[in-house]
């Protein structure tokens, strides 16, 4: 006859009496706020449609008009997103 445990097993991933005292299962593990990889995301596909676009079905103008915004806006969308990512990043319980 098998020997029945003597505690019984955590089997719900959130049991909020078992955690340590730096951890908290409510915030995002990677520290980056998901929205701000969901926008990230967005607005790269968009970005890239209308350059692509551009290049496609533009003549000259458009073209340069392509390359401009590819040089202007990548970098302001990079700051922009860094910018909100920190601050809506967890700073009380960082990523391990």
């Amino acid at each position: 006859m098998p020997e029945t445990p003597t505690q019984a097993p955590h089997s719900p991933v959130r049991d909020d009496a078992s955690l340590a005292a730096n951890e908290d299962l409510d915030r995002q593990p990677d520290g980056v706020p998901h929205s701000v990889v969901g926008m990230t995301f967005g607005f790269s596909v968009i970005l890239a449609l209308l350059v692509a676009f551009m290049f496609a079905f533009g003549n000259t103008v458009s073209r340069v008009m392509a390359v401009a915004i590819v040089i202007v806006a990548i970098p302001v969308l990079v700051k922009a997103l860094n910018r909100r990512s920190e601050s809506s990043r967890d700073h009380l319980h960082p990523s391990r």
